[in-house]
């Protein structure tokens, strides 16, 4: 039987048995939503007593995999984990790495460009309406460095808001993951003074001429006008001396 290397901590007693549910909610089929047995149910079911059960129900509805309704049809049941609580999960995780914005952006050129070529042809009119509206909010160049700060997290929504429209569900994800970084914990040395008037009128020509690459299908066009747009912006990012800031993502 192979053995666990000497450094690995030895995990508590709930925190196995928070496991062996999450074994069982698998080979049952539960979905969310779904009850799962009573207390005294899981106390027969796992051999275990009554504080371990309680404590390994509390670290599954920590992780979002369980809720717990009060009153008449109360109880447990099955918990699905939001994007947004794994996205403040796995940005917290990076909260103790040096993460910068190369490799921020050396996943967002890797990506991009294939989310929007995968898309191209495929967005209903309310999709690319939805894209529009988003770029007619900043539609003129920013009059205060408050306002161009304003501008940069709204046309970060663009790229979240296109990747939302993907079939591949890690590909979302990731991208929208990393349109939260830029937006909640970048900051800026320079502090956008002088206004960069280049930054807007670059980063919203490129967006507009994708979202008319997107209309008429044309795969290559997308990935191409997306491939520079990730790299011009970039380019400027790394011009305002942009950082990523230790701090906690909120859920």
């Amino acid at each position: 039987m192979p053995r666990k290397p000497a450094n690995e901590p030895k995990r508590s007693r709930p925190a196995r048995v928070a496991d062996q549910i999450k074994d069982w909610v698998v080979a049952q089929r539960l979905k969310k939503g779904d009850r799962l047995p009573g207390e005294a149910e899981m106390i027969e079911r796992f051999g275990m007593a009554k504080g371990t059960i309680r404590e390994a129900m509390r670290l599954l509805e920590a992780q979002g995999l369980v809720t717990t309704r009060t009153g008449p049809g109360g109880g447990s049941f099955v918990g699905e984990v939001s994007e947004e609580r794994a996205r403040a999960l796995l940005g917290n995780y990076f909260y103790f790495k040096d993460l910068t914005v190369a490799d921020i952006y050396q996943i967002r050129r890797a990506l991009e460009p294939e989310v929007a070529a995968s898309l191209a042809g495929k967005l209903s009119e309310a999709d690319l309406a939805e894209l529009e509206a988003l770029v007619s909010q900043y539609a003129a160049p920013a009059a205060t460095p408050e306002e161009e700060r304003e501008q940069h997290v709204d046309s970060l929504k663009f790229h979240a808001v296109l990747a939302r429209h993907s079939d591949n569900a890690l590909l979302a994800f990731l991208i929208r993951f990393m349109a939260q970084i830029l937006s909640d914990l970048t900051v800026y040395r320079k502090l956008y003074a002088p206004h960069n008037r280049e930054l807007w009128e670059s980063g919203r020509n490129h967006q507009i001429a994708l979202i008319a690459a997107l209309r008429e299908g044309r795969a290559e066009d997308a990935r191409t006008i997306m491939a520079d747009h990730m790299a011009t912006a970039q380019r400027f990012m790394e011009a305002q001396e942009a950082e990523v800031m230790k701090r906690f993502i909120a859920e």
